[in-house]
């Protein structure tokens, strides 16, 4: 019989504790507010200047181009890092941050030492702006010296 009231007990607790009104887990989504309009970005705008073709040149030769650009949005924008696909494309950007509606110039130089024929290098440039990562990109043919 002690069993059976144990038992009965035990059964009568676990229930009252389920049968508790449970607190809502869920977020009030009208409380948060989603402004994304007015979300201050900056941009980057290099016009048509994302590509440029040095055309022929010959094995040995340094050449260099500036990717400008103007920071089309409305906050300011900072880049991280300006690498090269290869180590013969070097890239220098500004280190200081952009103002919105401020110019800016990304100049590259490429070292056609030990190089040959047609050759794409790809600067990939991450910066505070939405996507972070932007690419540029060179070419040039490269024609043997004559020995």
């Amino acid at each position: 019989m002690n069993k059976t009231i144990l038992a009965f007990t035990l059964l009568a607790i676990l229930s009252a504790c389920n049968s508790a009104p449970k607190e809502s887990s869920s977020i009030d989504t009208a409380a948060i507010e989603t402004d994304a309009p007015n979300v201050k970005e900056p941009k980057f705008d290099f016009g048509n200047d994302v590509s440029h073709d040095f055309g022929t040149i010959t094995e040995g030769e340094k050449v260099e181009h500036t990717f400008k650009f103007t920071n089309s949005g409305d906050a300011d924008l900072v880049i991280s890092s300006a690498t090269a696909s290869c180590g013969c494309t070097i890239p220098n950007w500004p280190k200081e941050p952009i103002a919105p509606g401020e110019d800016g110039e990304i100049r590259v130089e490429f070292n056609s030492a030990g190089k040959s024929a047609m050759q794409t290098k790809d600067i990939t440039i991450l910066a505070n702006t939405n996507p972070v990562k932007t690419i540029l990109q060179i070419k040039v043919f490269i024609e043997k010296k004559d020995q």
